[in-house]
């Protein structure tokens, strides 16, 4: 599998072959860098666009585990030197393993569902209106959350009650289509 950079992320990439093996060795230290701690304070818009397309470069093909062949061929077409090419797979085979933990570690821990109860109330008079007809959908809802259960309590109406499920359905059937499941598949 080859990964399909971008014209921008060619661009920001560009500058490697007119440096040092040293520079290049350094910026893909200093990508890592960026990975671990989350910001990078430099000025230089062109050690700024390269530290990018380098770490662009390593998470993308450590979240696709790309093999070392698959690694070679996608740099081989940026037009780097040999040497450049030889010294980006060896930055990507000692890294890829700790970009793929930090990685991990950057996912969003989000609550997942555990059971749904649910009441319709149904409001047919009150003192000051005899033939009233208020209709409301209680929802108790139980979310498990790191460890833990969750409890929340929403009301709504009919109405809106349909609109949501419309929707929900709308997205159930978005997953379904190529491009969402290319970028589900890419995300894990």
């Amino acid at each position: 599998m080859l990964l399909d950079l971008s014209e921008e992320h060619k661009e920001h990439l560009s500058f490697l072959p007119q440096v040092d093996s040293a520079v290049v060795a350094e910026f893909g230290r200093i990508a890592v860098e960026f990975l671990r701690r989350g910001k990078l304070n430099v000025s230089s818009d062109t050690v700024q666009h390269g530290v990018e397309g380098l770490t662009y470069l390593l998470t993308e093909s450590s979240k696709l585990m790309i093999s070392e062949l698959d690694f070679q061929d996608s740099v081989f077409v940026l037009g780097f030197s040999e040497e450049l090419n030889k010294l980006l797979l060896q930055l990507y085979l000692d890294n890829r393993k700790e970009i793929r933990t930090i990685l991990s570690e950057l996912a969003p821990d989000l609550p997942s569902y555990h059971s749904l109860e649910w009441r319709l109330d149904v409001q047919l008079a009150s003192r000051s209106l005899r033939q009233q007809i208020k209709p409301a959908v209680t929802i108790k809802l139980h979310l498990n959350h790191n460890g833990g259960h969750n409890t929340s309590i929403l009301q709504t109406d009919p109405a809106t009650l349909l609109h949501l499920v419309q929707q929900l359905e709308q997205a159930l059937e978005e997953m379904k289509t190529n491009h969402c499941r290319r970028v589900v598949r890419n995300i894990k």
